[in-house]
């Protein structure tokens, strides 16, 4: 199995390699492996999240998605269409889903199919949108359901209209401006080479990484916070 180990000294993890080839400290890598499943099925990565985006500031919230390739030995399994890989010009790809803060953190995160549109998820990504928060994303979110699903929730959508757009919409490109951080979001998480290819055989596994390396992302924020 093509599960991988964090072995970086500088914050985020490179994890691309074998359980096995964990360092001897660590103990015995089926023990480490077990323990990292059983917290990943107890929620212990999502409640670590939680407790550390309990405070964010959610002025601001903006929405995208980013492709990653599955390695070849992450995609040798018989049920790879019900493990969140779909297979694209190329090969097989999973697409990571994203909301982060006003200063850049996740604060949800899902998994799809690479093939699948970028908007697919924002029905459970967006259902908890806070009143007054501004929500940004690019023009493949431009769509009258996704501005009504906002609304409700006392906020605003700030999403640049596709070309083909005939109704005139309200949007500001000097607040759009600001999305540039989910991007460098995903540039973060994309330094861990275990998020930036996909190893992982399976659904649950990979995106428990993601959250591994997010929560380092919200620790090393805190810890900048004077």
């Amino acid at each position: 199995m093509r599960e991988g180990a964090c072995r970086r000294s500088d914050g985020l993890s490179e994890a691309n390699a074998p359980w096995r080839d964990l360092p001897e400290k660590y103990g015995p890598r089926t023990t480490c492996y077990n323990r990292f499943v059983r917290w990943r099925g107890a929620g212990v990565w999502d409640r670590i999240m939680d407790a550390l985006a309990a405070d964010r500031d959610a002025t601001v919230q903006m929405i995208d998605a980013s492709v990653v390739r599955v390695h070849q030995h992450g995609g040798c399994i018989a049920d790879s269409n019900h493990q969140d890989m779909g297979l694209s010009r190329g090969g097989l790809t999973s697409k990571i889903h994203a909301v982060v803060d006003t200063n850049g953190p996740p604060v949800h995160l899902a998994l799809t199919p690479g093939e699948a549109h970028d908007n697919r998820l924002c029905s459970v990504l967006l259902s908890a949108l806070l009143p007054q928060t501004m929500l940004l994303a690019d023009r493949g979110y431009d769509a009258d359901w996704i501005r009504e699903l906002a609304r409700p929730q006392g906020a605003w959508a700030n999403i640049p209209p596709k070309r083909n757009r005939q109704e005139p919409i309200c949007f500001s490109r000097y607040l759009y401006r600001a999305r540039n951080l989910i991007e460098r979001f995903f540039n973060k998480i994309k330094q861990c080479r275990r998020v930036a290819t996909r190893y992982d055989k399976l659904a649950a596994n990979y995106p428990a990484f993601i959250k591994l390396a997010s929560i380092r992302i919200w620790l090393r924020a805190s810890e900048s916070t004077p």
